[in-house]
């Protein structure tokens, strides 16, 4: 039986700052595989941390910051057989329409070489664990209830599909994308094996589907020259995420969805605007638990645009995005307060969680907060929530 929770219940997106140590020490694993163990035993530390830090403001559904992994979806280069990793720099080479990469090179706010992606160069193999030995360890480290993190089926086969690289294995992005519908399968077993409550699939790439307007914006996007249109992506699109979805209907755990719309850059006027209509029939044939969706800026458009299905009312939570990762502007806890009382005009307190946008470091060495103002940030979130809670007991 899947786990219900109280109205307005708070969590984190994923990830967290890494400490200038972890980073410091991965730097070294890369010439020098002695330090492994030292790595390993600093990433359980600061884990536990970053739990502590959670709890002291009450936060509901606990994640594990993500510390290990260098961004939200290169980090399977190092679990799945027949991927690599690559820097976009080193994409480059494999790159078709070179002069458009590298257009999309000067739009990011970014050194090419800090983003990375896996990039599939075999037959994909699930080779070990993705993320369930983390969450076996977060389960020793807390009781509260904790969620997995985890990037989606779309995002996984659209970041990994390099066509001049990839077609020696594949003959299609579609076939690419059975392989890691499998992977995906292995992993919510053994996810759940470990206990865990909640599985978060991330699906930022949808955003740059429909809201770049034919220009490819995104930050991690290798299938420059494959991309089809919106209408046959999203299909695509649907597919995928559908399969996972489905898969997890008769499990004991809650599927999650979350869409954003870029999370690498502190200035907003270079990253996607729109608001969810052109989604709304993903997000209704997937149907997902929760839906976690950006909504504390005005690039997210209107509640109404999400809100206004009636199929998305009846059979998802809405963990509504109240705070803005990228800025140093602390919310007050009356703007979620009001933020989270203008969603409850269209759903019930039932089906409303409470969450920051995005994860507050998407690159391991480029984080768009620190600790400082997070801490500030998730003391407005703990207010928000216990006023609301006592309102609408």
């Amino acid at each position: 039986m899947k786990k219900t929770f109280k109205p307005f219940t708070t969590s984190l997106i994923g990830s967290l700052p890494r400490s200038k140590k972890i980073m410091a020490l991965k730097r070294r694993l890369k010439s020098d595989a002695d330090f492994k163990k030292e790595y390993d035993e600093l990433i359980k530390i600061e884990t536990e941390k970053l739990v502590k830090l959670q709890e002291k403001y009450s936060i509901d559904i606990i994640t594990n910051g993500e510390l290990a992994r260098d961004n939200y979806v290169s980090f399977v280069a190092d679990k799945i057989d027949g991927v690599v990793m690559m820097n976009m720099g080193d994409m480059l080479e494999y790159i078709e329409d070179k002069q458009a990469f590298e257009q999309i090179l000067e739009t990011l706010d970014v050194p090419s070489v800090s983003i990375k992606n896996a990039i599939c160069n075999g037959v994909l193999k699930y080779n070990k664990s993705l993320v369930s030995d983390e969450i076996k360890f977060l389960k020793k480290i807390t009781t509260s209830p904790v969620k997995a993190t985890l990037p989606g089926p779309y995002l996984m086969t659209r970041s990994m599909w390099l066509p001049t690289l990839s077609k020696k294995f594949y003959d299609s992005k579609e076939e690419l994308g059975k392989d890691v519908v499998k992977i995906l399968k292995q992993e919510i077993d053994n996810l759940i094996e470990a206990g865990i409550d909640i599985i978060q699939f991330d699906e930022p790439v949808l955003t740059e589907v429909v809201f770049s307007e034919g220009k490819t914006r995104s930050f991690m996007c290798a299938a420059l020259s494959e991309r089809k249109d919106p209408t046959e992506e999203l299909i695509f699109a649907t597919n995928l995420i559908k399969c996972v979805m489905n898969y997890m209907k008769d499990k004991p755990v809650l599927s999650s969805l979350h869409v954003c719309r870029g999370n690498w850059s502190k200035d907003e006027s270079i990253l996607l605007k729109g608001p969810y209509t052109p989604l709304v029939p993903l997000f209704e044939e997937t149907s997902p638990n929760i839906l976690a969706l950006e909504f504390s800026t005005p690039r997210a458009g209107e509640l109404d645009s999400l809100l206004s299905s009636e199929k998305i009312k009846e059979n998802s939570i809405l963990a509504l995005g109240v705070i803005n990762p990228r800025t140093d502007v602390i919310e007050t806890a009356q703007s979620i307060i009001d933020r989270a009382r203008e969603a409850l005009k269209f759903i019930s307190k039932e089906r409303l969680w409470l969450n920051p946008d995005c994860g507050f470091a998407t690159f391991s060495n480029r984080p768009v907060s620190t600790f400082e103002i997070i801490e500030k940030k998730l003391e407005q979130l703990q207010i928000a929530k216990n006023v609301l809670r006592e309102m609408y007991e």
